[in-house]
Order: C-alpha cells, then sequence, then structure tokens
C-alpha cells in the first residue's frame, strides 16, 4: 500500500513508497484495523523533512509520516471492547516505553530519554491507506464530529496543555484564573482559545497580522479577543489589561516564549506547548524575570502531546465547541491535499502558504 515517507537526517526527502498492508493479528487479541481517511499535517512535519528531528524505526531507513489522524474501523480483534467496524476514530500519538509513568498509562510523561511517537519519531505514522494498532491507543469519534476529523490530535493538545495548567496549580489551594493570553492562532492557539472559553476566562489571543481576516473571524466567532501584534506587543497589552493568570504559547517562537514570562501576573501559569528544532539565540531580561518569578510564586510548564484522556476530554470540548458556537471550528480545516499521490503540494503548502492554516490530506474515501 502507499505512503508518504521521508528518511530521517536527510532535508527534503518526502517520497511516496509502497509498504507493507499490515495484518490485523500482528496487534493480538485487542488489536484494530483502521481504513485511513484523513491526515492532518503541520510544522512538525516541516520540520521532520527539513531533518531537525526525527528517527527511522529500527530496521527500517525511512518513517511514514502524519501523526494527527482519522479514520474508520474495518476490523477489530476479539477482546476488543470500546469500538466496532464502522466506527470513526483517532489515533494517540505517543507510545509507551519502560518507565512507571509509561506503564500506568501516562505514556505522555514518560522519564526516559528515549520516546516513541508515531509518525515523529521510531514509529511510523499514519499518512498511509491502512494502519493497525491496540484498543489502548484507538479512540472513537463521534458521527456528529466527523466533519472535525483531523482535528482530534490538535485538540487533545490543548485540552492536555490547559489540564495540566489547572492540575499543577492545586498547589494555590483556591485559584480562579479569569483573564487568560493565547499566543499564536494556529491551529493549537485556536483550540486552546476554545478551551479557555469553556472555562468562562477572559481571553485574549494573538497573532502578528492585523485583521480582519480568517484566524480573527474565528477568534471573534469564539467570543475571545484578537489582538495584532503588529500593532499591540505582549507587553503593551499587560500593560494595557493587566498580566494574565495563564498563558499557553503556540506561536513556534523560542523568543516569544521567553517574552511571555514577562507578561506573567503573580501565582499565575504560563504553558509552553511550541517546539523549537532550531538554533536561535534569545537574550531574556533573567534578573529581572527571576526576581519577579520567585517573588511572584509563578509556574512554567511545558506539555508535550497527549494520552488517550486528554483525547477523550478534547473530544467532548469540540462537542460543546459546537453547541456553543456552532460553524466557527471547521474555518480552520483551510487547505485539503487529494490523495496521497499529492504529497509535494502538501508540503509546499506547509512551506510557503501562510494562509493555510490547517493542511490536511484527503486519503481515500469512506
Amino acid at each position: 500500500m502507499k505512503a508518504i515517507a521521508v528518511r530521517p537526517g536527510q532535508p527534503g526527502s518526502v517520497h511516496l513508497r509502497d509498504i507493507p498492508t499490515p495484518s490485523l493479528n500482528s496487534a493480538g487479541t485487542k488489536g484494530i484495523r483502521v481504513k485511513v481517511l484523513k491526515v492532518g499535517v503541520d510544522a512538525t512535519d516541516r520540520e521532520i523533512n527539513d531533518a531537525l528531528y526525527g528517527n527511522s524505526p529500527p530496521g527500517d531507513d525511512y518513517l511514514v509520516l502524519g501523526h494527527e489522524c482519522f479514520g474508520k474501523v474495518l476490523e477489530v480483534g476479539p477482546d476488543v471492547r470500546l469500538v466496532k467496524p464502522g466506527d470513526y476514530v483517532t489515533a494517540t500519538v505517543r507510545r509507551p516505553g519502560g518507565s512507571i509513568y509509561d506503564k500506568i498509562g501516562t505514556y505522555d510523561m514518560t522519564s526516559e530519554e528515549t520516546y516513541y511517537e508515531r509518525g515523529i519519531n521510531l514509529l511510523h505514522g499514519y499518512l498511509t491507506e491502512e494502519f493497525v494498532d491496540t484498543e489502548d491507543y484507538i479512540v472513537r469519534v463521534p458521527d456528529g464530529l466527523k466533519h472535525l476529523h483531523v482535528l482530534m490530535e490538535p485538540m487533545s493538545c490543548a485540552a492536555k496543555a490547559i489540564q495540566q495548567a489547572f492540575e499543577c496549580q492545586r498547589r494555590m489551594k483556591v485559584w480562579r484564573p479569569q483573564r487568560a493570553f493565547v499566543l499564536g492562532a494556529g491551529q493549537i492557539g485556536l483550540l486552546s482559545t476554545l478551551v479557555l472559553k469553556l472555562r468562562g476566562l477572559d481571553v485574549y489571543t494573538l497573532a502578528r497580522a492585523k485583521g480582519p481576516h480568517l484566524k480573527s473571524e474565528i477568534v471573534e466567532g469564539l467570543e475571545a479577543k484578537y489582538v495584532a501584534t503588529s500593532e499591540t506587543s505582549l507587553i503593551e497589552l499587560a500593560r494595557q489589561v493587566g498580566k494574565a493568570d495563564l498563558i499557553i504559547d503556540a506561536t513556534g517562537s523560542s523568543r516569544i516564549a521567553f517574552e511571555a514570562m514577562q507578561a506573567l501576573g503573580l501565582n499565575g501559569a504560563l504553558v509552553w506547548t511550541s517546539i523549537t528544532g532550531g538554533k536561535a539565540v534569545t537574550e531574556v531580561p533573567s534578573d529581572r524575570v527571576n526576581i519577579e518569578w520567585v517573588l511572584g510564586n509563578k509556574l512554567l510548564l511545558g506539555s508535550v502531546n497527549a494520552n488517550r484522556e486528554h483525547f477523550e476530554a478534547g473530544i467532548k470540548d469540540l462537542a460543546m465547541g459546537e453547541v456553543m458556537y456552532p460553524g466557527v471550528l471547521k474555518k480552520i480545516l483551510t487547505s485539503p491535499v487529494d490523495g496521497l499521490d499529492g504529497y509535494q503540494e502538501m508540503m509546499r503548502l506547509l512551506v510557503e502558504d501562510n494562509s493555510a492554516l490547517k493542511v490536511f490530506v484527503n486519503v481515500q474515501d469512506e
């Protein structure tokens, strides 16, 4: 069967290739065979193709891309309970190693240096016609949300980042954040905006370009406030409206991630979700940040991709978002690519098209 793959370590190596069709038996009695319908791609896939990170599975010299999947169950093993043939599903990205965190299902919190992520590191991804995995990593998607398809994985990341912030802030005994800044209006930023609005916060979502445009339209459709940093900087916004109780950075810029430390209020939490594979060096007013953070009891939290719990929470938030803000979230899905043969167009959109908010491949029809 066909797949879109790269040769890790070789910049610009994305290509179409044939790979073996998986067998249900390879996953044991809890195996699930999934027909891939759509796969979302993002900056992670672009950076793997740029050879900034990513490794092939042992024994292979290629890595199948794609970690944001949406498909339909074709076949299940005899001990599968949670899904049946014909169900729509998505799948988690990380897989467990050997640490205690991996063994209890929180494999996104592994304490091992080596990590396993489908389509990213040491495991093949979903940009192919079928895949097989076990029930532990397959999450059912309600039929009523199938039009949001590849948003399930990025939504899990947004849901996890915010859930982890609230979990950590239990240290405060009482923490009721009122104001949130979301840095970046890509898919993670917009979905974080949704989650924070559903939690009742006053949300400011920041991106470079002055509106009106699609990103500002989506932010305002979620009843949040869009701020163009070309007009009002993050620090100036904090002066105008007050520092944030919670900041989610989803910019992909380490400079902005560090700048955000200066816009956080007392007892606040800053969550970094960006993956920056480059070598940028940023000057930081470290003495001032240090003293303000110590005296202000501030928290910095890194949040990587999610486990099953966060996928399920994210799907619930998407469902609530469709009720509260009907028709808004679908606008994120801007840039379809027809078929696996369109891999060059897929990469062009990721590299060249700044208007491509969400690129996804229509792998095949149902």
